[in-house]
């Protein structure tokens, strides 16, 4: 009888032991995904993936890139539609290929990294757009081809700092194909002949509709 308590006893005691280092595991487990999503909707400065660390500078990139795709696929389609000139018409059709392709390879990579993508144009882009619609004849052909020309010649930059410094090998590798990307558009952009490069020159930074004109505010319907 002695012997069959001591038993129990000593079964009692390891299931405490057992139950008590179970404890934090169990309890513990949900706080480290609620961690896990808190680092996804915050991801801070960096954040550390299978490819590399990932910096807000690589997420500023690929959205930027989805973004260009956006309002230069809907320029370019336009641009096929009112064919002013042959090579206007060839550029369009460059941007629209380009981008199409550029547009699937982004999605795929911010599905990996986590990186919430834009679904329409920026209001500065959409301002673009307007412009162009709005401007006629030879008015059109030179807008169409310096807004264009001047907006890759500033991504041109930002691809190739990133390039430079990314140690995402995702990004580098987008930062790579758009690259080239953009200096098919920009060859495709300079054939037509309608690009100033005065502008290009001398103010690489500003923005593209500030060298010409001011761009109307997209309208509020």
């Amino acid at each position: 009888m002695r012997r069959s308590l001591i038993t129990i006893m000593l079964v009692l005691a390891i299931g405490v032991t057992i139950g008590s280092l179970a404890y934090p595991v169990f309890y513990s487990y949900p706080h480290r995904f609620d961690a896990v999503k808190a680092a996804i909707a915050d991801p801070g400065p960096v954040v550390n993936t299978p490819w590399g660390p990932l910096s807000a500078e690589d997420r500023d990139l690929v959205v930027q890139v989805e973004a260009d795709g956006l309002w230069e696929i809907s320029a370019g389609r336009q641009a096929v539609d009112r064919a002013p000139t042959p090579a206007i018409k060839e550029a369009g059709a460059e941007l629209v290929s380009g981008h199409t392709d550029l547009d699937k390879r982004v999605r795929a990579l911010a599905a990996k990294l986590a990186i919430t993508l834009p679904t329409q144009p920026t209001a500065e882009q959409q301002g673009w757009l307007a412009q162009l619609t709005a401007a006629q004849g030879a008015t059109y052909r030179q807008e169409f081809a310096n807004l264009l020309r001047e907006e890759h010649g500033r991504i041109f930059q930002q691809l190739a700092q990133v390039r430079s410094s990314t140690r995402n090998t995702l990004v580098r590798d987008l930062a790579t194909v758009t690259n080239r990307t953009e200096l098919e558009h920009i060859s495709a952009l300079e054939k037509t002949g309608y690009v100033d490069f005065d502008p290009v020159a001398h103010d690489t930074t500003a923005s593209p509709a500030a060298v010409k004109t001011q761009v109307p505010a997209p309208s509020a319907s």
